[in-house]
């Protein structure tokens, strides 16, 4: 039977909290009494993940699993989701219970109301350091003055979306993937509902502060195009306090006695200038880095194995995978 719902969990090294992940999403997803499926990505863990959910998935046909043949990464994991998922709508969430579950009935109602994407935003954060409060608020504000995309502050990959935005999403290419930014993209009626974030259930962070710049930068390259007009700006301004420097020179050498020799500002100012031209270089690379990695134009990700049912009720193109079906 098709589901209603299809609901997608990316999971990375998460065993300790699987276990209680599926007892409170099967909770919620039976209480609303209709068909649904639970869509767990296993993205290349390296402890019993995929083994777990294997076990559960053959316990329970509401469970279904796609396993990589290794860690594609986070926004890759949430694509293949969408990729096989059937339902009328699509729920993200993570697998270590900081976005809850008990949310997902809010978000259906107000999907019923006629919305299309209902993302839930966060105002409050349990278990986060100041440091990444502060930084992440700091983030999110500075995207939205780069892009052009109404991209919702505050707000992560924990949302519903309609079938046809799933659709419509399916058939986005670029391998690059910054997923709640394309959704915005998208467009279509989008609302949120309020939760606070709660502390991790067991285990670690999967986005340390390394893939926290990572994710900011495919947020900000992907949907922005200022920090390549950088140079233009920052070159006037470095260059019209040359002229003014040059300038107060001037009137040092002709009108005081003051004049000194002038290594110390060369210095700093062939090191100001060198730092300035790296750094431009730097974000040009950024650029045709991702310009590169398109044009291999190879599979956003590889499927090792996967227990999925039904599977042919699935009708998304997806020719870019290799799906081998342990189970209908």
């Amino acid at each position: 039977m098709k589901p209603v719902y299809s609901v997608v969990v990316p999971v990375y090294n998460e065993e300790q909290v699987l276990g209680t992940t599926v007892k409170r999403l099967s909770g919620v997803m039976s209480a609303l009494d209709k068909e649904y499926e639970l869509i767990f990505v296993n993205d290349g863990s390296h402890d019993s993940s995929a083994d777990i959910i294997m076990k559960l998935a053959r316990e329970d046909s509401h469970i279904q699993l796609i396993d990589f043949s290794r860690n594609f990464g986070h926004q890759i994991a949430i694509t293949a989701g969408c990729h096989y998922s059937r339902g009328d709508a699509v729920i993200v969430i993570d697998a270590d219970l900081q976005d809850p579950p008990e949310v997902i009935p809010q978000m259906i109602e107000k999907w019923k109301e006629g919305y299309e994407v209902v993302y839930a935003k966060r105002s409050g954060r349990k278990g986060e350091t100041l440091f990444k409060k502060i930084t992440s608020s700091l983030y999110y504000r500075v995207l939205r003055r780069l892009t052009n995309v109404d991209i919702p502050v505050d707000v992560g990959d924990f949302r519903l979306i309609d079938r046809k935005v799933c659709d419509e999403y399916n058939k986005l290419t670029e391998k690059n993937r910054y997923v709640r930014g394309l959704i915005s993209w998208l467009g279509f009626r989008q609302t949120e509902v309020s939760f606070e974030r709660a502390a991790r259930f067991a285990g670690e962070t999967k986005y340390p502060f390394r893939k926290m710049i990572c994710l900011a930068l495919d947020g900000i390259v992907t949907f922005s195009a200022k920090p390549l007009k950088l140079s233009i700006w920052s070159g006037f301004v470095i260059g019209s306090a040359g002229f003014i420097y040059f300038l107060y020179v001037l009137y040092l050498k002709f009108f005081t006695d003051q004049t000194e020799l002038g290594w110390p500002s060369l210095m700093s100012v062939i090191l100001i200038f060198n730092g300035y031209l790296l750094f431009i270089i730097g974000v040009l690379g950024e650029y045709l880095g991702r310009l590169f990695e398109e044009s291999k134009g190879r599979p956003l990700y590889v499927v090792r194995s996967a227990l999925i049912r039904d599977i042919t009720e699935n009708k998304t193109e997806n020719p870019c995978v290799h799906l081998k079906v342990l189970d209908n």
